[in-house]
């Protein structure tokens, strides 16, 4: 019995809007995959809240701050914004950290190594792209 190849569409990469983590394509999604923000309902909840932008900001301030080939840690960016309560914003500086990712303005890194930020785990540095 022969088996017929299944033809495969190419599905365009997208980021989630609030976290930054690759969406993965779904067939449901299949006719509106245009309108797709979000990976998750609860992205989709977490949008509705504060925006974060200003830690996206405060990246970009602390990476200009310093020498061009350096990094920064995500704690470096919580305690600028928050110093005496920090430790809350670890995951939002995260997310900021992988929606610049998404948009090409910084890199995120383990042991000097470039990571994909979708898939990365333990403790990560910013910094801006190698040209």
């Amino acid at each position: 019995m022969a088996h017929r190849k299944r033809e495969t569409t190419t599905v365009p990469d997208k980021t989630c809007a609030v976290c930054g983590r690759r969406i993965e394509w779904r067939k449901k999604w299949e006719r509106d995959w245009d309108s797709v923000k979000y990976c998750s309902d609860a992205c989709r909840a977490d949008a509705r809240r504060a925006p974060e932008h200003d830690l996206e900001g405060e990246i970009g301030r602390l990476l200009d701050a310093r020498a061009r080939d350096s990094s920064i840690c995500p704690s470096d960016v919580a305690r600028a914004v928050a110093p005496d309560d920090w430790r809350p914003l670890m995951e939002p500086v995260r997310r900021a950290a992988r929606r610049l990712v998404a948009r090409g303005e910084v890199e995120i890194t383990q042991g000097g190594s470039v990571v994909d930020p979708s898939t990365a785990k333990g403790p990560i540095r910013i910094r801006r792209p190698r040209t």
